[in-house]
């Protein structure tokens, strides 16, 4: 059995796993019980009560955070040249069509978002093998598919991020940075709950929110009161 660090029994010490943490409470001790020398991202998992096998419970969508992830996100734009100029000032990072696709069937994922125009699609279908796993892949559901591309690309890196159940029935996402203070990872973290409570599935039976947990990329779990954020 591998031998638990000194340091990772302090950090844990200072967690009571069976206890269920108000928002600001929870965030205040995430920061406290972090153990990376980086600024480490700060994650919410969601674990819902419904069943994602069903299309009508398959939970998916966008939420702009107030203060943003703290990262500054990579975009990809897949569009015809008229509309490349508009991508460009609107700050995406990479934008084309035949030669980008060219580039990511060779392999290149660099990036963090991909958007493209609705009449483009059909052409980058023929990454969708690569895109697809990757969660790359731009679908109309998130606001990536659109012919609004400015607004799109000044979203993603204003602070808006995709969320998708897993087969699990359980959301991820970042909601900052272990540099931002607890209060606006709370505001973060509230606002992806509330439009997760606005998305319940009217088929959805039971309880809803079963559990709620944050943790930085190095750091123990802490159970958030779900009663806490209604």
């Amino acid at each position: 059995m591998a031998k638990i660090p000194k340091k990772r029994k302090a950090v844990e010490a200072k967690v009571d796993h069976d206890k269920l943490y108000p928002i600001n409470e929870a965030m205040s001790l995430v920061k406290e019980v972090n153990t990376a020398n980086f600024d480490a991202s700060v994650d919410l998992h969601v674990r819902l009560g419904v069943d994602p096998r069903k299309a009508d419970q398959a939970i998916r969508g966008t939420v702009t955070l107030p203060h943003g992830t703290g990262k500054t996100k990579r975009v990809v734009v897949f569009c015809t040249p008229d509309k490349e100029q508009e991508a460009k000032d609107a700050g995406a990072d990479e934008v084309g069509l035949d030669e980008l696709i060219t580039k990511i069937s060779g392999g290149w994922t660099d990036f963090d978002v991909a958007i493209a125009t609705p009449t483009v699609m059909a052409k980058v279908g023929r990454v969708a093998r690569i895109l697809g796993p990757r969660g790359l892949m731009p679908n109309p559901k998130t606001g990536t598919v659109t012919m609004d591309i400015a607004s799109a690309v000044k979203d993603v890196k204003g602070g808006k991020v995709a969320f998708r159940v897993d087969k699990y029935g359980i959301i991820h996402s970042s909601v900052g940075r272990v540099s931002f203070d607890s209060q606006k990872l709370a505001e973060n973290a509230l606002e992806l709950l509330h439009t997760l409570q606005k998305m319940k599935p009217s088929s959805a039976k039971g309880t809803y929110m079963k559990s709620i947990t944050v943790a930085s990329t190095m750091s123990p779990g802490i159970k958030v009161d779900p009663k806490d954020i209604r």
